[in-house]
């Protein structure tokens, strides 16, 4: 078995907080060597490849424009089984009446452009950078990135994006311009991929519109041994389409 060494060398960003730095070799460092904060590795590049391995390893890209390319594997991990997906009775009326229109996979590069820019109360400024809209779209091109639109008549109003390997739907990021746009779309997708036996569906971190949704976090043993075990399966490629009505 190698050692992280092997392909990264050990070095300090920031004064006690040791990270691997990545050479031009697409491997990573085992996720269980990443610090308290989830960080484990700088720099590399965001080519489809070393996506796909992160992804298949636990690990993400997260940072910010002028920034190098940080990755992590944070510990707890937020998880949802898309079997376990908990829809208030609120939402599920708002589900009944809604008129908006739900697609797979029709809007890809909107929808991540519009998470993007949507402000949000607890953030400054975005991690999707031009790099990863270059990165992400080569991925959606390859059939292993995936979007979710709601529409109202010809206008984008919500969606959500990320990245599926084998049974497993790694979440990235999602907006709405409309009350409960994304959170609609959310639920089709998710009952879509329970339909499909994609089980388990990766978070990554903590949040209350999560939890609300029946995620919870995971120590990150427990998901590397459920991750390991669901990216055998065979990974279904896009473009997606529903082929359960979505409801």
């Amino acid at each position: 078995m190698r050692k992280a060494g092997d392909f990264c060398t050990p070095c300090c960003m920031i004064p006690g907080m040791p990270v691997f730095r990545l050479s031009d070799q697409i491997a990573f460092p085992p996720p269980e060597l990443a610090d308290e904060s989830g960080l484990l590795a700088v720099g590399g590049g965001l080519e489809p490849e070393r996506l796909l391995l992160a992804y298949a390893s636990g690990i993400f890209p997260w940072y910010s424009e002028g920034q190098p390319i940080l990755w992590h594997a944070p510990d707890p991990r937020m998880v949802l089984l898309s079997s376990e997906l908990n829809v208030s009775r609120s939402l599920r009326k708002s589900i009944a009446k809604t008129e908006l229109r739900i697609t797979l996979d029709q809007a890809f590069s909107q929808v991540m452009r519009r998470c993007a820019e949507i402000e949000r109360p607890d953030q400054d400024g975005t991690w999707i950078t031009n790099a990863m809209f270059q990165a992400y779209e080569q991925l959606h091109d390859l059939g292993f990135a995936h979007s979710c639109e709601a529409w109202r008549g010809d206008d984008l109003v919500g969606g959500l994006y990320g990245v599926s390997i084998g049974d497993v739907f790694f979440g990235e990021s999602m907006f709405a311009t409309e009350s409960d746009a994304s959170k609609i779309a959310f639920v089709k997708l998710v009952r879509q991929l329970s339909a499909w036996g994609v089980e388990l569906i990766d978070c990554q971190v903590y949040t209350e519109h999560l939890e609300r949704f029946g995620a919870d976090e995971w120590a990150r043993e427990h998901f590397q041994e459920a991750l390991e075990d669901a990216i055998r399966a065979p990974t279904r490629r896009g473009p997606w389409s529903f082929e359960v009505e979505p409801q």
